[in-house]
């Protein structure tokens, strides 16, 4: 049965593959973005054709605004809410009052005109980084359980207002009988990929440094000792495509491996990729963040069939090809 969904955060990286994902079942989507991270062309296809009617079913929307999404709900059946304010490690500690303000307000306001709204089902992007500091305390650390967010205790403020929106989704679930899942994604690489030197993530950024070679200096943040749970976006929208069937009404799922890979091991990945003869030096003054997580994705398997499929050296080959072209391509 087809359906008519709305995407916020539509044009960003894991927003865009949802959306050519859902448009490729059949669904009518429209999308919401306030192009901060997202970017129009990655709605396009390989041809470099726009995937839907941007003029119909793309809107430019600044969601820190109340209300700024009623106008696009009627007769709509689920949200799914991926936006939000959130970029590399060093934006992240810089500008945590900020970040955490603004979070706050997208959440709420999305939140606020789907239950003036109701639809059949509120899918809500969380994050492995409202778990608790002291449950992440290494590449060695036990896999985390839905259980363990509480007490709660994330280290920065985008893990806490990730989990306030978390809770007011659960608080309208509990409300209005909407229907509400929530993903706690882990750390979601994969392409299309921001590779600002002052957004980026880790991936990306260690990417861009590794084609920059030797003009840039091939610098990772921290020891290196520090590990995530990485997961590739196409596995993430198989999960976010599932929940929309299997996973509302069931709360906190986790989407990401039970392996935990450090970032030095990332970081020697990207040169062996790379064919070239890099000396990987590591910035102990810069942060590291949570020292290392990953997921006991058992809840995953139960209510949504899902695993990780994608291997790390296939998703990070095929993600330094597509920054290798488009930096080329910039060129």
């Amino acid at each position: 049965m087809t359906c008519k969904v709305v995407v916020t955060g539509g044009a960003g990286m894991i927003g865009s593959n949802l959306v050519k994902r859902l448009l490729s079942l059949g669904h009518e989507v429209i999308v919401v973005d306030n192009l901060w991270r997202g970017r129009l062309d990655y709605l396009k296809d390989d041809a470099g054709r726009d995937v839907l009617d941007m003029g119909r079913y793309f809107h430019e929307i600044d969601l820190k605004v109340p209300g700024a999404i009623d106008g696009l709900l009627d007769g709509v059946d689920y949200v799914f809410h991926l936006a939000d304010i959130v970029a590399g490690i060093g934006y992240v500690f810089k500008n945590q009052g900020s970040l955490f303000r603004e979070n706050f307000l997208i959440n709420s306001n999305v939140i606020d005109s789907v239950r003036r709204h109701p639809v059949k089902g509120y899918i809500y992007a969380g994050t492995a980084c409202s778990f608790p500091a002291d449950k992440q305390s290494g590449v060695d650390a036990a896999p985390l359980k839905e259980s363990d967010q509480y007490p709660a205790s994330p280290e920065s403020a985008y893990g806490w207002s990730k989990l306030m929106g978390e809770y007011e989704a659960m608080l309208m679930e509990q409300e209005t009988g909407i229907p509400v899942s929530i993903l706690t994604l882990h750390n979601v690489y994969g392409g299309p990929a921001d590779i600002s030197p002052v957004t980026s993530q880790v991936i990306p950024s260690l990417i861009r440094k590794a084609i920059g070679s030797p003009d840039e200096e091939f610098v990772v943040w921290g020891s290196g000792k520090q590990g995530r749970a990485f997961v590739h976006v196409n596995d993430v929208v198989d999960a976010l495509v599932l929940t929309m069937a299997k996973g509302l009404g069931n709360g906190l799922i986790q989407i990401g491996p039970n392996i935990c890979t450090s970032i030095r091991e990332i970081a020697e990945i990207v040169v062996s990729i790379s064919g070239k003869p890099i000396n990987i030096q590591f910035d102990t003054s810069k942060p590291e963040g949570d020292r290392g997580r990953c997921a006991d994705y058992s809840r995953a398997q139960e209510v949504l069939g899902w695993a990780p499929k994608v291997d790390m050296r296939t998703g990070l080959t095929d993600l330094y090809q597509w920054i290798e072209k488009r930096i080329l391509g910039a060129a």
